[in-house]
């Protein structure tokens, strides 16, 4: 999904894998192996829990290594989607909730230029002192001005009213009833709301729910869906989710034991606001599939799921379709 991003967005980008580069200095492999292995069970869903998933220093020092590069990606790539349904629109006020090490806060800097006050809320400290941390050595004033507070993500959550609310890669961590009480108070805070989750069949349905309860507290959905009707997935058959490209530093290559120099990020997301907004006429859920002169394209539209081909003869159509990438709105501006 390609976004109206200000000029900085690369740099942002380089900047944050720049300050991730030191943080397993003088943690023991073991350690640092160890607390990336739990965290991934947990990111997979195999241990939900009601409590902070980052404990201490190590813990926190994996995850930003582990997972902080690709949330950043998969944050970006929906709010990239956010900033094409709302050109003319940047928030003036950003609080992040459940941001962990702030990879979010992050994406949001990357999207839109300041000035934007930001605050983010964790209820672990460790990863509160690593965000900050990583934000003062950033290049954006904004980042380096981002308050830092703890706060029990959960029922009881009040947060402050603001142009935007990110909850990223966080629902999955709640029971039923913290999940419904965070959107809902994201829902009333807020003007718009972003919410994204891992591309797994249970993260889809996560943002699934979220996508209701944003849409019966009086939010509109600006994408990824070219409507605010019920989705038409069938629970159980399929699941929808998008993709982003990471780069993957030589830190990032060593921590998660691969070896390419990129992968791929699966997320599922929803962004909703009250203000005018134009959703995607249509947005592809699939990867194109390109064949001897034509391209079959997955889309959900207003009337639904639909397979469209596009050929030769469709000209410069055709031409789109085939530099056409998953997530992107069909058919494309302009």
């Amino acid at each position: 999904m390609n976004a109206s991003v200000p000029a900085s967005s690369s740099t942002t980008a380089d900047t944050l894998r720049a300050a991730l580069g030191g943080l397993l200095d003088g943690l023991p492999p073991k350690q640092a192996s160890a607390a990336v292995e739990r965290l991934i069970a947990n990111y997979r869903g195999r241990t939900p829990t009601d409590a902070p998933v980052l404990r201490d220093r190590s813990d926190v020092a994996a995850y930003a290594a582990y997972r902080m590069p690709a949330t950043f990606e998969a944050v970006r790539a929906a709010l990239g989607a956010l900033a094409d349904a709302a050109p003319d629109w940047a928030p003036a006020s950003h609080v992040d909730v459940g941001g962990g090490t702030g990879a979010a806060t992050w994406a949001v800097d990357a999207t839109w230029d300041g000035p934007r006050e930001t605050t983010v809320l964790d209820w672990a400290e460790p990863a509160l002192v690593l965000g900050r941390e990583l934000a003062a050595s950033a290049g954006s004033p904004v980042l380096r001005a981002a308050q830092w507070r703890r706060a029990v993500i959960g029922a009881g959550l009040s947060l402050p009213e603001a142009d935007l609310v990110t909850v990223s890669y966080v629902l999955g961590e709640l029971d039923d009833r913290a999940r419904a009480a965070v959107v809902a108070e994201a829902a009333r805070a807020a003007r718009a709301v972003v919410v994204i989750e891992p591309g797994t069949p249970e993260g889809y349905l996560r943002i699934r729910e979220a996508r209701d309860a944003l849409i019966a507290a009086g939010l509109h959905v600006a994408a990824p869906c070219p409507h605010d009707g019920t989705c038409p997935i069938a629970v159980g058959e399929d699941w929808c989710h998008f993709s982003a490209r990471v780069s993957r530093s030589s830190l990032h290559r060593q921590v998660k034991g691969g070896s390419l120099a990129y992968e791929d990020e699966k997320f599922s997301y929803v962004a909703a606001v009250r203000f005018p907004a134009s959703a995607a006429p249509a947005r592809i859920t699939r990867r194109p599939q390109i064949r001897k002169g034509l391209v079959l394209l997955d889309l959900c539209g207003p009337d639904g799921l639909a397979r469209e081909t596009v050929t030769k003869r469709h000209g410069d159509l055709y031409k789109a379709a085939r530099d056409a990438e998953w997530g992107e709105e069909w058919p494309p501006a302009g």
